[in-house]
């Protein structure tokens, strides 16, 4: 055994094991790094490739509002965004920054104004589309007018006729410049009445500002919709009848008066089917009412030899009070 230790051949296998060994720990060493640096590459160039996105923002105004009452200006503008990739995705998925119009210094009439930005990173380069924008300050007014009904008579089945319109809102607040709210003829809510119509229409109405030459006038109406009715029925006779209430769907322990300041309404029918009638009760919800409510219902005839009701709606006034 010891001369084969002593062997001049053992020492030379022994050596090429360890040079063996140590090429391959090397090896695997320098690729294990070259792993690791290509990972930390790929992270850094995320992080510092330059990326460009386009965003959709809304436009806000520095003004007073409670004086001035601003037209002319796009309710969102695009703003191109560059810089690092992950600074500019997170801006444009975030949207923590604001483009604005400062009016503060400006009086009233036409104004060319440069759009500004604030809340974005240093980091990141943004061009604001459009850079500039034209706006016309003007007093702002606020007036009360009456709503008018409108519907297409043209629509109203042969041999049937309408009765008056009603809505829920009678009168509305129309805000704007001073010039808009002087073209202002008639605020009006359209009723859309299908064609060939037989029965009572009970729809909600958009409301509008009109001038003299039926065009639109660019102010805000509060309210802007309003439910409204219009009673369609048979031509033939009609009989004007007390108008009375019943209430339904209240508590047991409550008791509920109903009052209304329309007393009496007209019924539609035959001479004969309307002859025995002198008085239309309706019901009326009061599941909701804890004190006292005014609310709009709808008088839909549920005697059958009544062809119709005018008007189709009526405001009445609940009071509960606890028995």
């Amino acid at each position: 055994m010891s001369n084969f230790f002593n062997s001049k051949w053992v020492y030379r296998l022994l050596s090429l094991i360890l040079a063996v060994g140590l090429f391959l720990f090397v090896n695997t060493t320098q690729s294990m790094t070259t792993s690791r640096g290509g990972e930390s590459n790929t992270r850094l160039t995320t992080l510092t490739a330059t990326e460009r996105k386009t965003v959709s923002v809304q436009l806000r105004l520095n003004v007073d509002s409670d004086k001035y009452f601003v037209t002319g200006y796009p309710e969102s503008v695009k703003v191109h965004l560059s810089g690092p990739a992950s600074l500019v995705t997170a801006t444009a998925n975030t949207q923590n920054f604001r483009v604005f119009a400062d009016l503060g210094s400006l009086g009233k009439g036409k104004h060319t104004v440069k759009l500004q930005q604030d809340g974005l990173n240093k980091e990141i380069k943004a061009t604001i589309d459009p850079a500039t924008i034209t706006v016309n300050i003007q007093p702002r007014q606020t007036v009360s007018y009456p709503v008018k009904v409108n519907y297409d008579k043209g629509k109203i089945a042969e041999n049937y006729e309408a009765g008056t319109p009603t809505t829920d809102v009678t009168n509305v607040k129309a805000t704007g410049a001073q010039s808009e709210i002087a073209r202002i003829d008639r605020i009006v809510a359209e009723i859309n009445v299908p064609q060939n119509a037989k029965s009572t229409v009970n729809t909600q109405a958009v409301i509008e500002a009109l001038d003299k030459q039926g065009r639109t006038v660019n102010v805000i109406l509060t309210p802007s919709t309003t439910q409204a009715s219009l009673p369609i029925a048979a031509k033939g006779h009609s009989k004007r009848v007390a108008l009375g209430f019943r209430a339904k769907g209240g508590s047991d322990d409550q008791n509920y008066t109903i009052t209304s300041p329309t007393k009496k309404v007209r019924i539609f029918g035959t001479e004969t089917e309307l002859e025995a009638i002198d008085k239309v009760t309706m019901d009326v919800d009061v599941s909701d009412v804890k004190d006292k409510k005014t609310k709009t219902i709808s008088l839909d005839p549920d005697d059958e030899d009544v062809n119709g009701i005018d008007p189709a709606s009526v405001k009445v006034t609940i009071t509960a009070k606890t028995n």
